[in-house]
Parts: structure tokens; C-alpha cells; sequence
């Protein structure tokens, strides 16, 4: 059987970080009986840190890194990726908009698939980024050659091996479908439900993702074009 690492990245999201390791709480022992939650704090300037430090002595399963200055959640993911022990990494934002319970359905393609990519095909958000998000997509698929309907739902199930292969510079988690599939990766994408934000702000504007995805894409599709593809025939 498979240990689990749940990886969420944590910036100011104090009011939502106790529901969120509940619910999760709740769905890992059908994936598996060995798991961990691994908080990653970048930083945070409200009471998210002193929340997780009090979780942490109530649930052995918990573990959590906290940044000295805020990073970004790229760097959240990456370093919470490298200091997962888990066979499989499933990853989730913080903000409780994605539903863990959809982690049962995805968890039954692992093993045939090494990425499960969650697709959020009734998003609950605003117009505006619902249609920033299509363009977004559109954009990013048509320059990577990519299938993928939503590069930027945060739930998804990875294998760990293949994963901390893989080279997360600013930004860049948003095309990790992409960059697992550089890495041989087989990846499916599955219907999953979204909530509505509760509590909390958004990080990112329209604007701001726009310009640096941009950048981002730019990178990742020459990413692609020189990376390489090695056959060996034959060895002594």
C-alpha cells in the first residue's frame, strides 16, 4: 500500500486551516492507512502559523514547514514536495473551495495513471475569472500541445518519484501536467466539484496571472522543445 503526503501550501489562511485538516482527515484512511499532512506556511502574517503549531500536538500525522520570508506558492509546493515521504503526493489549496471527498473517485485511476489532474467543470467563482481562466487555458494548451481543461485546479494526486524529478521554478506549478508528462507521466483529468470561498481573499488577479503565465509559458514551451529524449540500444 501506498503512504500518502497531502501537500497544502499556507498563506493567511487562518480561519480555514482546522476545517481543512478535518476533511482530509476524513478521506485519507480510505486511501490509505499511512499518511501525512504536510502544511507548508509561506510566511504568513495572520494566525495561521500559530493554528498549525497547535494541530500539530494533537495530530501525529501532521507536519509542517514554515518560511522565513514569503516565497510564493510555487516555492511552498516545491519544497513541500521535496520533504514529502510519501509514495504518492496529493496536493490541495487551503482555501476550502476544493472538495477532498473527490480524492476517492481520483484515487481509482493511480497506478493505470501517474498524474490524476482535477478538472473544476462548475467553477465557483466570479465571471471574470471564470473567463480569464478559458482564455488562460486555451492559450496554454494550444502553445504546449497540451489537453488539459484546468492547468490550474489545485487538486491533484502525483507520483512522488516522478515528481521530485521535476524542476519548479516561479510559476511553473501551473503547468505541472505538462512537466510530469516530460517525465513519462500518464495523465487523466477528472470532473470535481468547487466551492464557493468562505473565508479569506483571493492571492492572485486576473492581471497579475495573465502577465505571469505569459512569462511562464514562454519558458515552459521552451522547456519542451529542448528537452530530452534518450534511448539507449544497447549497454556493456
Amino acid at each position: 500500500m501506498n503512504k500518502i503526503s497531502f501537500v497544502v501550501p499556507i498563506y493567511n489562511e487562518e480561519e480555514n486551516i482546522r476545517k481543512l485538516v478535518e476533511e482530509i482527515q476524513a478521506v485519507a484512511p480510505d486511501l490509505s492507512n499511512d499518511y501525512e499532512i504536510l502544511l507548508v506556511d509561506d510566511c504568513s502574517n495572520d494566525g495561521s502559523l500559530p493554528v498549525i503549531r497547535e494541530l500539530k500536538t494533537q495530530i501525529p500525522q501532521l507536519r509542517y514547514l514554515s518560511f522565513a520570508r514569503n516565497c510564493g506558492q510555487s516555492a511552498a509546493l516545491y519544497a513541500g514536495f521535496q520533504a514529502a515521504s510519501g509514495d504518492v503526493i496529493i496536493t490541495m489549496d487551503a482555501d476550502l473551495q476544493n472538495d477532498p471527498t473527490d480524492l476517492r473517485q481520483m484515487y481509482q485511476h493511480y497506478g493505470e495513471f501517474d498524474m490524476i489532474n482535477g478538472w473544476r467543470f462548475n467553477r465557483q467563482d466570479t465571471l471574470s475569472k471564470k473567463i480569464a481562466s478559458k482564455i488562460g487555458n486555451f492559450v496554454r494548451n494550444w502553445m504546449t500541445k497540451e489537453t488539459i481543461h484546468d492547468t490550474g485546479c489545485s487538486l491533484k494526486i502525483m507520483n512522488a518519484e516522478m515528481l521530485k524529478n521535476v524542476r519548479i521554478y516561479k510559476g511553473l506549478h501551473r503547468f505541472l501536467p505538462t512537466l510530469m508528462r516530460m517525465e513519462g507521466a500518464k495523465v487523466i483529468e477528472v470532473k470535481v466539484n468547487h466551492r464557493q470561498r468562505l473565508f479569506g481573499e483571493s492571492k492572485y488577479t486576473n492581471l497579475q496571472r495573465g502577465i505571469e503565465g505569459f512569462y511562464d509559458l514562454i519558458a515552459v514551451r521552451w522547456m519542451q522543445s529542448r528537452h530530452l529524449t534518450i534511448e539507449v540500444k544497447e549497454e556493456k
